[in-house]
C-alpha cells in the first residue's frame, strides 16, 4: 500500500482500512503464538500499513485545522 494511493482516499475509507488491518493484525499475533504463522513477514507489512494510515490521517486533520 503506498501513501500515494491513501491520500486520494477520504478520511472514512482509510478509518475502516485502519480497522480492517488492525483485525488482521490481531489474527496474525495469535497465529504467531500459536505456531500456526507461516508468513511472519505480513506482520512488519501490516503494521508499517496501519502508521501510513495513521500518517495520513493526522496530515488530512491538520491541513483541515489549518484550513
Amino acid at each position: 500500500m503506498k501513501a500515494d494511493e491513501l491520500r486520494t482516499k477520504t478520511p472514512d475509507q482509510l478509518r475502516d482500512s485502519l480497522v480492517a488491518l488492525k483485525k488482521e493484525a490481531f489474527n496474525l499475533r495469535f497465529q504467531q503464538a500459536t505456531n500456526q504463522l507461516e508468513n511472519t513477514a505480513r506482520m512488519r507489512a501490516v503494521k508499517r500499513d496501519v502508521a501510513r494510515i495513521k500518517t495520513v490521517l493526522n496530515q488530512k486533520a491538520a491541513d483541515a485545522a489549518a484550513n
